[in-house]
């Protein structure tokens, strides 16, 4: 029989070759000549790659044979994922490959920064002895804030507690017990940036996390505080940061992203309390030899039909057909669910009903479970590493299966317990031979709204006028109101109100429409598809 064919479009370590075995015809390509590309996928089962190669819609059409796109590293802007998934077509990465080096990159640039390595050594270079210039700051008794507390920002408490600094953090999604087994303590983030001596931050870049920090919170740091960015370029507001650092606002800050890459012309790289490096995060032998390995093992197991750990769209291994138009429907649940919750998570409940319970739905609790934390970590998240980052957060997580259904053929409803008390729950369904996805429950209140890509959640109390208001503050912002619907208990008691709108709102926005109608939540939920 002939050997399956695996592409490498781009140069990977040789232990990535060994790693995939002799049981596939190993052949290369490069990725960046589109006409050989496109050749050379025509009967390709698997191709690796790297960030040069782009896997767009073209190239996965013109891939009839192709099974697996596995990229030796983090991102996947160089892969169309949904392409990819309606195609039927496993896309891997290898999602820990890198977290080890990027906790090294940040701690270089804090100790870089603490003591003004960089600049030092240019002026000794051009043969300049400036001791006094370049005296610096001990790490010892130093406020250290960690602003996402997830692997990397595990990964870094560690490390720098070894300084013998008091480490901070802020994680909206981590339990005081997870953040007790750090070490860490949990401050509000304008607590973090008042008290912290150095910042760096780990977040996700989403809608709600670009520009997180920006004029008004640089203005709550110390004068004598430092920040880091090896994550994700456009979370701190490069305008703003140059404003600060230019008129003394903070000491400096270290730069391993920006928003536009290479930064060409950026006002920031003429500064000299500015340390800055080419991307370089996952730049380590160590890191592209361990992605290579890691995504050479994924497409072993996905073309021997296998459970594959670190798949972004599918769960790999078989899935009953009756049961997979959930996955995705759960996996938006999961978005809602956290965009919700506005205080950590305890536990966490993940319900099935109705006749689908007659099949193996486990693949449904880990599709929850990834949507939950999409847009709060800031690693990528896959089915098989999202319970482990349950695990790492100290959530208790129940699959919990009924096979009775009151009001709908199958529903799926994600509840959970929250660290202030409350609770909070999503729920939705697919509905008609189209199998709509329609959310039909939230906290209680019964609705039937479409999936859409923006949703905004209000619960205020009934009273006549409030839909005008609030129409009328959308209008005047420019923002198209899709779809609304209404849900109350009773006349003149709680009522929640469910918009669906063409495009996100501002934060200004919000808040001036939380206290326009006194509103008891306002939550923005952005779906990342």
């Amino acid at each position: 029989m002939a050997k399956p064919i695996v592409l490498i479009a781009e140069e990977l370590s040789p232990a990535t070759v060994d790693a995939l075995g002799p049981d596939f015809d190993v052949r290369s390509v490069d990725g960046t000549d589109r006409a050989a590309l496109i050749s050379a996928l025509a009967d390709a089962e698997a191709i690796l790659i790297r960030s040069a190669t782009h896997m767009d819609a073209e190239a996965i059409a013109a891939a009839s044979s192709l099974r697996v796109i596995a990229r030796a590293g983090v991102g996947l802007d160089n892969v169309d994922i949904k392409a990819a998934t309606t195609a039927g077509i496993m896309v891997v990465n290898a999602p820990t490959s890198n977290i080890i080096s990027a906790a090294e990159l940040t701690v270089g640039h804090i100790l870089s920064l603490a003591r003004h390595i960089p600049p030092a050594h240019a002026a000794l270079a051009q043969g300049q002895w400036k001791r006094s210039k370049y005296t610096g700051t001990e790490l010892y008794e130093k406020t250290i804030g960690i602003i996402g507390l997830g692997r990397i920002g595990a990964l870094i408490t560690a490390r720098m507690q070894a300084f013998g600094t008091r480490v901070v953090a802020y994680d909206p999604y981590v339990t005081a017990q997870r953040a007790q087994q750090l070490g860490v303590t949990l401050l509000s983030l304008d607590e973090l940036l008042a008290q912290s001596d150095f910042i760096t931050i780990h977040m996700p870049k989403t809608p709600e996390t670009t520009g997180m920090i920006s004029d008004a919170q640089l203005a709550l740091m110390k004068s004598s505080a430092y920040i880091v960015n090896v994550a994700r370029g456009g979370l701190i507001d490069e305008d703003a940061l140059h404003r600060a650092l230019s008129s003394g606002e903070i000491a400096g800050a270290g730069l391993d992203v920006f928003v536009s890459e290479p930064p060409t012309g950026s006002p920031l790289l003429a500064l000299d309390n500015v340390i800055v490096t080419p991307h370089l995060g996952a730049s380590t032998d160590e890191a592209q030899e361990k992605a290579g390995v890691s995504v050479a093992r994924s497409v072993r197991l996905a073309l021997s039909g296998e459970l594959v750990p670190d798949a972004v769209n599918v769960a790999g291994g078989v899935i009953d057909p009756t049961v997979r138009p959930g996955i995705p429907l759960m996996e938006k649940l999961g978005q809602v669910f956290s965009g919700l919750a506005k205080s950590p998570v305890t536990s966490i409940d993940i319900e099935v009903r109705g006749e689908i319970v007659e099949f193996d739905v486990s693949v449904l609790k880990l599709a929850a479970l990834k949507g939950i934390f999409t847009n709060i970590v800031s690693e990528s998240v896959s089915y098989v590493n999202a319970p482990l980052l349950a695990e790492q957060r100290g959530l208790d997580v129940r699959l919990i299966t009924d096979a009775v259904s009151d009001e709908y053929r199958n529903i799926l409803t994600i509840r959970g317990a929250l660290s202030d008390g409350s609770q909070v729950s999503v729920s939705g369904t697919l509905t008609g031979t189209k199998q709509i996805e329609k959310i039909v429950e939230i906290n209680g209140y019964d609705v039937e709204v479409p999936m859409a890509d923006h949703f905004i959640v209000m619960v205020y109390t009934d009273r006549p006028g409030i839909v005008a208001i609030y129409g009328r503050e959308f209008g005047e912002a420019g923002i198209n109101i899709a779809g609304m619907q209404i849900s109350r208990r009773e006349a003149g008691g709680q009522a929640l109100a469910v918009l669906t709108v063409d495009s996100p709102a501002p934060e200004a926005l919000l808040e001036s429409l939380r206290l326009a109608i006194d509103a008891d939540v306002m939550s923005e939920i952005d779906i990342t598809t």
